[in-house]
């Protein structure tokens, strides 16, 4: 989930909230606040506080911690979010 709010900076800012009882493994908390940070580094967004918490487990104890199939989800999902909150040029002169 991602909430956003404007700031008067001329840049953006991110917050990450993974709880452990959505990935039980520190190991999964880690990767999934580092592709966030990846994600919202490359992405262009106004001037906005946005922060992305986890709302979902995302793997149980049983599955592996990381892998290649969990950090592609992690990144379309994390694009996704990140692509909604920027203004197409239109939507910035009004």
């Amino acid at each position: 989930m991602l909430y956003t709010r404007s700031n008067s900076l001329s840049h953006a800012r991110l917050g990450v909230v993974v709880a452990k009882r959505f990935a039980p493994r520190a190991v999964t908390r880690n990767t999934i606040k580092r592709l966030t940070r990846e994600t919202f580094r490359l992405s262009s967004l106004p001037a906005l506080d946005c922060i992305v918490r986890l709302t979902k487990p995302v793997n149980a104890r049983r599955d592996p911690a990381t892998g290649a199939r969990l950090k592609q989800t992690l990144r379309a999902e994390l694009a996704q979010l990140l692509r909604s909150q920027v203004r197409k040029p239109e939507e910035m002169r009004g």
